[in-house]
């Protein structure tokens, strides 16, 4: 492979006004969302020093992100995405601002921080799908997975940046000026999505989001094998191979040292940074289907050597592996689903798959932490690396058709 392949094709920043401005302003929000997700938990745990408390932030977000995106998605069908988008943000910017009034009190509450959290996540999920949907509206079909892997490069790298300036806003600054930061961001979204033209879905006119809407999206998912083979899948790869609620115990027990917890967590965003910078190869790809397997079974064996990796620098590099190939599959799994989906229902398809996406990795780390607990550390990280191998080798096997897709090559650039 050249390395003019693996260059990153930015073509769609330089073709496409509108996806640039959106791009541009959507990294920044992104930066800003990491800052204050890691500013809200730690003002949390600093209020309560309850654990507990922290984690019950996620719970704020993922009862949001489990049904706000399917509705959200079905408007997404019905009404101008545009529009929809700019109430997402609007939305975020009233959630933010909670935290913002809160921490310029003398004496700060808690609860304006979950309250904060919900709305913000609830706000994010139900633009969710129109704010996904439009991207094939601006771009053209032979730079989608270009998009999709700008797209991931801007969340690789904000996972990245963002809590590491979160820290050090925190130890400088405090938490306000961090949260008036993250706020801040949001309105430069805000405006790149007031500048785009309407976009109203094909057939919107004619639809209205309603029960029956839904299910139509849950039976088309149902009856298309490339798109139900994908999402099952991925599922599999989360559900057995997600160590990341053992990473704690990791750090301490086996590298006897609690600040290494941060490096474990890291790593995976790095290397899907790493893969995203270096994954201009992905717009040659023309089995998608079966490259999606194959970074599912990479994630899965990477993972499965992470359990025996006694020292600090080959389990990041694992764990980076493991990031890169997870990176891979979610940009052709996104190009696959837009490519597969009409028009007239990708707002319902992002909703059900990006449903999927968030919560098979909560429900892999509660595998994970119970066979932990049941067996020990390193048997739940293998086995369950080992598991998800195996469930890629059977559902390549079950859904042949997923196996078999292929695309035309994007023209060279």
């Amino acid at each position: 492979m050249s390395l003019r392949k693996l260059a990153l094709d930015w073509s769609p920043l330089r073709t496409s006004p509108s996806f640039r401005r959106l791009w541009l302003a959507q990294s920044a929000s992104f930066i800003g969302s990491e800052i204050g997700l890691v500013t809200v938990s730690y003002q949390v745990y600093a209020l309560t020093r309850s654990n507990l408390d922290v984690g019950l932030l996620s719970l704020a977000q993922l009862v949001p992100l489990l049904t706000l995106t399917i509705l959200g998605g079905a408007f997404a069908d019905a009404f101008d995405r545009r529009r929809l988008m700019l109430y997402q943000q609007a939305g975020m910017i009233v959630g933010t601002t909670f935290t913002v009034v809160n921490a310029a009190l003398p004496h700060p509450h808690v609860w304006p921080c979950y309250a904060a959290m919900l709305l913000a996540s609830a706000s994010y999920s139900f633009g969710v799908g129109a704010q996904n949907a439009l991207v094939p509206r601006l771009v053209g079909d032979d730079q989608l997975i270009a998009a999709n892997n700008l797209n991931g490069l801007i969340g690789s790298f904000g996972a990245v940046v963002g809590p590491a300036l979160a820290g050090l806003l925190i130890g400088t600054v405090g938490v306000l000026p961090a949260y008036c930061i993250d706020t801040g961001t949001f309105f430069a979204t805000l405006l790149a999505v007031w500048l785009l033209p309407p976009l109203v879905p094909e057939g919107g006119e004619d639809a209205r989001p309603s029960l029956r809407t839904i299910v139509e999206g849950f039976r088309f998912a149902r009856n298309s094998k490339v798109i139900l083979g994908f999402m099952l899948v991925d599922t599999n790869a989360m559900l057995f191979g997600m160590p990341t609620a053992l990473f704690p115990a990791i750090a301490l027990h086996r590298y006897h040292h609690a600040s290494y917890v941060g490096y474990l967590f890291a790593a995976t965003a790095v290397g899907a940074l790493v893969f995203s910078a270096l994954g201009g190869w992905v717009n040659h790809v023309r089995r998608q289907g079966l490259v999606v397997v194959l970074a599912a079974g990479v994630w899965g064996a990477a993972i499965a050597a992470f359990g025996f990796a006694t020292e600090l620098w080959l389990a990041l590099a694992l764990l980076a592996l493991a990031g890169g190939a997870d990176l891979i599959s979610a940009v052709l799994r996104g190009t696959m689903l837009m490519e597969l989906t009409p028009d007239a229902m990708r707002g319902r398809m992002i909703g059900i798959e990006f449903a999927q996406v968030t919560s098979a990795p909560s429900l892999g780390n509660l595998e994970a932490g119970a066979l932990a607990s049941a067996t020990s550390i390193r048997t739940s990280v293998v086995s369950g690396g080992i598991a998800c191998v195996a469930g890629c080798v059977l559902l390549a096997a079950a859904f042949p058709a997923l196996l078999k897709y292929r695309r035309d090559p994007a023209p060279a650039t």
